[in-house]
């Protein structure tokens, strides 16, 4: 599998949208939690998103655009999910 620096930097930019997306959404504000954290939120929601979004096959028809649809809502999806996880993690290990 050959990886182009066109998708890479495609994939930062869908993780820092997805993950911006998932910031404002958890905390209500504009910023979200800042440009870095919500850069590293959505580079990892973009892996768990685009993982199960494959593996339950959700969306199909969204891959047709460039910088696909799907991919940004596999993003913030993912992104949501880690933060939830980050925080069931976070309030049960005190």
């Amino acid at each position: 599998m050959n990886i182009t620096l066109a998708q890479i930097v495609v994939w930062l930019i869908i993780g820092l949208i997805g993950g911006t997306i998932a910031g404002i959404v958890v905390k209500w504000q504009r910023t979200g939690f800042g440009f870095w954290a919500n850069f590293g939120i959505g580079l990892v929601g973009a892996l768990v998103g685009g993982l199960i979004f494959r593996i339950f096959n959700l969306l199909p028809d969204l891959e047709q655009i460039a910088i696909s649809l799907r991919d940004v809502a596999a993003a913030t999806v993912g992104s949501l999910i880690f933060l939830v996880a980050l925080w069931i993690w976070q309030h049960f290990s005190r």
